[in-house]
C-alpha cells in the first residue's frame, strides 16, 4: 500500500463550482477571508495574553529579543512549509510531506505527536474558558461550562467546513481587533499624547530604567525564548486549512507573505507597547497579567474584564481550530493507512465525522483527568506534548531540504514560494531548534517537559519502525507466495 502524495496532484485537491468539493472527499468550503482570518488570528493564542507576564518577569524588556528570535524561526519554518504547501495544498500538510520526502515512519510519527498536542490543549482551552465562564456566571459549575464549550464548538466542526471558518473568521476578528487597538491606543499614551490617559508617557525610557535592558543579563533572553515558545503554535494551522479552500494556492502564498508583519505587529508590537507603559518589574505586570496592567496604568475602566472578554475568545479560538486541526491530522492519517479507516470517510458535507468525533472523544477524556488528577495524570500528558511544536518545526525543516529536489525535479512550475538562501538558512533554522531543545535539557523549569515529550516521541517512531517492519514482511509474503 502507497498513500504516499504525490506532486501531480499538487495543483490542491480539484473542485467543482457550486458544490465544490475535493477529490479527497472533503469540501471546499472555506473562502478567502475564512483563510485570511484564520492565518491572521492563527499566530495569536491564549498565551501571548496570558503567558506573556511570566517572560517579561524572567527576562525584562530583553524578551522583546526572546520575541524577536522566536518569531524569526516561526517566520522561516512557515517559509519552508508555504513552499511546500503551495506545490501541494494537502490536509496532512508537514506529516504529508514527511511521510514523501522522510519515509512512512516520519509520517506516521509526527502526525500522531502533533494530533496527540491538539487534543491536549483541547483540554487546556476548555478549562481556561470554564474558568472565565464560572466567574461570570457561578450557578454552572467549571465542569458544565468545559462541558458546554466542547460540545458547542464539536457540533460547529461537525456541520461543515464552513461553519468552522465562520466561527474562526468572527473569533480571529475580535482578537485582531483588540490587539489592533490595543497597540494603537498603548503607543498614542507612549507618546503622551492620548487624551485623558493616566500614564505619564515616558516614551522609551522604561526599556532601560530599571536595571538596563538586560537586568538579568543576556542569558536570560534564552530562558524567555523558553517561555514565549509555544505561544506561538498555531501559525501552520493555515496549511491544513487551505486544502478545503477553492483556491489553496493563492490562500498559501498569501499567509506565507504576510507572517512578518504578523508577528511584527501583534506579538512584538504589544509586548513593546506594555515594556514602554510599564517598569518591566512593576508588580502589576505579574498580579493582574501584562496587558491588564498596561490598561490599567492608561485608566482604561474595567481592564480586567475587557481582557477576559478577549481572552475567552482566544481560547474559544483555540478550541475551535483546536478540533479542526486534530480532525484534519487524524483524516490524513487515515488516508495514508497510518489510523483507521474510518477516519478517512467524509458524510455529505464533506466531514470526516469520525475524525472529529475521536478528536473530541479523547479531548474528553483529558478533561476529566485535568479535573480528577491534574498534577498527575494530567500534568504527563501536559509535559509530555509540551515540546512537541519544537518537533514539528525540526521535521519540517528536514522535510523542506528534501521536498524542493522532488518539486524541482517532478513538477518546477509549482515551486511558486520559495525558502530564502536555501539550503543555508534552513540548516540554520533546525541548528537553531535543536539548540532550543538541547538547552530546555539543561533548564530546570523546561528538563521535565522535554525529557517526557522525547519519550513519548521515541515511543510514536519505535512504533512506526515496527509497523514499517511488518508491511514489508507481509508484501514480502505475497510476493513469494
Amino acid at each position: 500500500m502507497n498513500a504516499q502524495p504525490t506532486l501531480a496532484k499538487a495543483g490542491g485537491n480539484p473542485v467543482e463550482p457550486g458544490n465544490p468539493q475535493s477529490s479527497d472527499g472533503l469540501q471546499a468550503g472555506l473562502k478567502n477571508r475564512h483563510l485570511s482570518m484564520i492565518a491572521i488570528g492563527g499566530v495569536i493564542g491564549a498565551g501571548l495574553f496570558v503567558g506573556s507576564s511570566g517572560g517579561i518577569a524572567a527576562a525584562g524588556p530583553a524578551i522583546l529579543l526572546s520575541y524577536t528570535l522566536v518569531g524569526a524561526l516561526v517566520v522561516f519554518v512557515m517559509r519552508m512549509l508555504g513552499e511546500m504547501a503551495a506545490a501541494n495544498p494537502t490536509s496532512g500538510s508537514f506529516s504529508a510531506y514527511a511521510d514523501r520526502a522522510l519515509g512512512r515512519w516520519a509520517g506516521f510519527s509526527i502526525g500522531w505527536l502533533y494530533w496527540f498536542f491538539w487534543v491536549v490543549v483541547l483540554a487546556v482551552e476548555a478549562t481556561a474558558g470554564a474558568k472565565i465562564l464560572e466567574g461570570w456566571i457561578p450557578a454552572v459549575p467549571q465542569w458544565g461550562w468545559a462541558l458546554i464549550v466542547m460540545v458547542v464548538l464539536t457540533a460547529t466542526n461537525l456541520v461543515s467546513v464552513s461553519s468552522y471558518g465562520e466561527f474562526e473568521f468572527w473569533f480571529a476578528g475580535i482578537k485582531v481587533v483588540a490587539i489592533g487597538g490595543f497597540v494603537v491606543i498603548g503607543l498614542l499614551a507612549v507618546f503622551g499624547v492620548l487624551p485623558g490617559s493616566d500614564n505619564p508617557g515616558t516614551g522609551f525610557a522604561h526599556l532601560t530604567d530599571s536595571g538596563g535592558f538586560f537586568p538579568h543579563g543576556p542569558g536570560a533572553i534564552l530562558t524567555g525564548v523558553l517561555m514565549v515558545v509555544f505561544s506561538f503554535m498555531g501559525s501552520e494551522i493555515v496549511t491544513l486549512a487551505a486544502g478545503e479552500s477553492s483556491d489553496p494556492q493563492r490562500a498559501v502564498t498569501k499567509a506565507t507573505n504576510s507572517v512578518i508583519w504578523r508577528i511584527g505587529v501583534f506579538y512584538l508590537g504589544s509586548i513593546f507597547v506594555v515594556l514602554t507603559l510599564l517598569p518591566w518589574n512593576d508588580k502589576s505586570i505579574v498580579e493582574d497579567g501584562s496587558y491588564v496592567a498596561a490598561l490599567n496604568s492608561i485608566g482604561i475602566p474595567h481592564a480586567g474584564q475587557i481582557m477576559n472578554v478577549i481572552v475567552l475568545t482566544a481560547v474559544l479560538s483555540c478550541l475551535n481550530s483546536g478540533l479542526y486541526t486534530a480532525s484534519r491530522m487524524a483524516f490524513s492519517l487515515g488516508q495514508r493507512g497510518d489510523a483507521p479507516k474510518s477516519f478517512a470517510v467524509t458524510n455529505k458535507q464533506g466531514v470526516p465525522t469520525a475524525a472529529i468525533l475521536s478528536s473530541v472523544a479523547f479531548g474528553f477524556v483529558a478533561v476529566f483527568f485535568n479535573y480528577k488528577w491534574p498534577d498527575t495524570v494530567f500534568a504527563f500528558l501536559l509535559n509530555s506534548s509540551g515540546a512537541v511544536a519544537l518537533f514539528v518545526w525540526l521535521v519540517i525543516c528536514f522535510t523542506q531540504l528534501r521536498m524542493r529536489g522532488i518539486i524541482l525535479r517532478e513538477a518546477p512550475e509549482k515551486l511558486i514560494v520559495k525558502m530564502w538562501l536555501f539550503p543555508y538558512l534552513t540548516w540554520a533554522t533546525a541548528a537553531m531548534i535543536t539548540f532550543v531543545i538541547v538547552y530546555m535539557a539543561f533548564d530546570d523549569a523546561a528538563r521535565e517537559q522535554v525529557l517526557l515529550s522525547l519519550l513519548v516521541a521515541a515511543v510514536v517512531v519505535g512504533i512506526a519502525f515496527v509497523r514499517e517492519k511488518v508491511r514489508r514482511n507481509r508484501e514480502k509474503a505475497e510476493q513469494s507466495a
